[in-house]
């Protein structure tokens, strides 16, 4: 099937921001892939920028407008067939790189995306239940897709039949525990400043509730513990996103009560 795959009908796009310590792996597990790689930047401090061109991508500078918008601007600029969105922090295993390469040379008219499950590495190790499955639609065509959601929850809307295709997209989340709560919590933030933008409202019943329910879902449902104290210590990390959103959220409705003299 190599033999006549050609590369110039997949286009990578990329959104990334000081990922130096990840985006090599994402480009070079797509090198031969695709025959064009697109990074949008938006304002790297480090080297993110310098590896990526080192590698053979074409890097956009672009403020940052939120997942969703940046996400879109990095689809936009690619006009190939097909289109494989990635986080910086995303590789493509090579069972999944086969996948691809049998999509994009079919070229099935009835197919308008297809789906791929993600995996979380987790200090070194891959977790294979914490977060699993994760169904992810990443391979599309350009035209039949869109990014839709709210910050941080993106997803990419696809008119037209998706299939799911085997292996996975290695997710490189979190290199150690500090990382893990740090994005986590933020995750959280974001999630709650978007919620409020959308006139969500928030309660102390949902405060008290949902970490437990986050942490839960993860240990009971998907069966984190399997995967040993870094399961533990992702689904505990869970819960606290779900704490610092619903603490935000009640935050910002309290701010808002009292800039406009409502009661409580």
């Amino acid at each position: 099937m190599d033999a006549t795959y050609d590369p110039a009908a997949l286009s990578v796009a990329i959104i990334a921001c000081n990922n130096e310590a990840t985006i090599a792996r994402t480009i070079e597990s797509v090198q031969g892939l695709a025959g064009r790689i697109v990074v949008v930047d938006s304002g790297s401090t480090d080297r993110t920028r310098e590896t990526s061109r080192d590698l053979g991508a074409e890097v956009i500078e672009r403020e940052w407008e939120g997942h969703v918008r940046q996400k879109q601007f990095a689809l936009d600029q690619c006009d190939t067939p097909w289109v494989l969105s990635l986080d910086s922090d995303e590789s493509v295993s090579e069972e999944l790189a086969g996948e691809i390469r049998r999509v994009v040379l079919s070229d099935d008219p009835h197919v308008a995306g297809c789906e791929v499950n993600r995996r979380v590495w987790f200090a070194g190790r891959e977790l294979r239940y914490t977060w699993q499955p994760e169904w992810r639609t990443r391979l599309v065509r350009p035209q039949c897709a869109k990014w839709a959601g709210y910050d941080p929850h993106d997803r990419l809307d696809v008119s037209g039949p998706t299939k799911k295709l085997r292996g996975v997209l290695v997710h490189d989340a979190f290199a150690d525990v500090r990382e893990l709560l740090r994005k986590q919590i933020n995750h959280g933030l974001h999630a709650a400043e978007s919620y409020h933008a959308m006139g969500r409202r928030p309660s102390v019943l949902h405060l008290a509730l949902s970490p437990t329910a986050a942490m839960l879902k993860q240990l009971v449902l998907k069966c984190a513990w399997l995967d040993g104290w870094r399961g533990w210590a992702c689904a505990i990390g869970a819960g606290m996103s779900a704490a610092a959103k619903q603490m935000r959220l009640l935050e910002l409705a309290a701010t808002k009560r009292d800039s406009t003299g409502s009661a409580p």
